[in-house]
């Protein structure tokens, strides 16, 4: 029998449901009908997906490309509350809500996302209680997310924050062999990310590369010894 295309799309929207985290283990029934009622929309790089305050059409999952979600304050400076990735949702908080989107979101690079209607998604909560609870864990995760990096922007420093991320991205902290880590954002997004500006993390680099702790080539960081990266960021921490 041959597939139309619309087909296709349907069986793409239930494989993204599928591998977002907060979808996991549905049957297919379940995400046969969460995909009734998501839509796709592409952004180009640079693109504004919602800014904040607007009026919350429901929440999103990344299928491909980056999503940065930020605000903005009085004196202009952008300050990263997370960076999105394929497979990841967001803005499920605004179903319970209706203030709107409490932040702004742009693409960072050519992006596809799914958008899981608000009305839709809160009759079938209405129906399914367990999908309920599968929406506490997300925000849930969420929040530790922010705590953590309310934690990083108070408590330490730069080359501190960068370690700590770094170490994070490393299978084996302790290990003496390299891991190569690719960027797939710029510098001054991950700068962003980080609470600091580009010139500082620059710098923060840089001092790395002088300590032989890493090198840079282009999109890729390449740590040399992850064990040694984990003893600075242990140092740092007063461990």
């Amino acid at each position: 029998m041959t597939t139309t295309v619309a087909q296709f799309k349907q069986i793409a929207l239930v494989n993204t449901l599928r591998a977002c985290q907060l979808f996991g283990g549905l049957p297919p029934r379940d995400l046969e009908n969460i995909a009734s009622i998501t839509s796709v929309k592409s952004l180009n790089k640079g693109e504004y997906l919602f800014r904040e305050h607007n009026p919350s059409l429901g929440f999103y999952i990344v299928q491909r490309g980056v999503v940065n979600v930020h605000r903005v304050n009085a004196a202009g400076k952008e300050q990263v509350i997370h960076i999105f990735r394929t497979g990841e949702s967001f803005a499920e908080g605004t179903l319970a809500t209706e203030t709107g989107y409490p932040a702004d979101a742009r693409a960072i690079e050519n992006t596809q996302v799914l958008l899981v209607q608000k009305t839709g998604f809160l009759a079938l909560l209405r129906k399914q209680p367990e999908l309920a609870l599968r929406m506490l864990g997300s925000m849930s995760m969420h929040l530790r997310v922010l705590v953590g990096q309310l934690e990083d922007l108070t408590l330490k420093d730069v080359e501190t924050r960068l370690a700590n991320w770094l170490v994070k991205r490393c299978p084996d902290p302790v290990s003496d062999s390299p891991h190569q880590i690719q960027l797939n954002i710029t510098k001054r997004v991950l700068a962003a990310e980080l609470g600091t500006v580009s010139e500082t993390f620059s710098r923060t680099l840089a001092k790395f590369r002088e300590q032989d702790l890493l090198s840079v080539k282009g999109k890729s960081l390449t740590i040399h010894s992850p064990s040694r990266l984990t003893a600075l960021l242990r140092r740092n921490l007063g461990e």
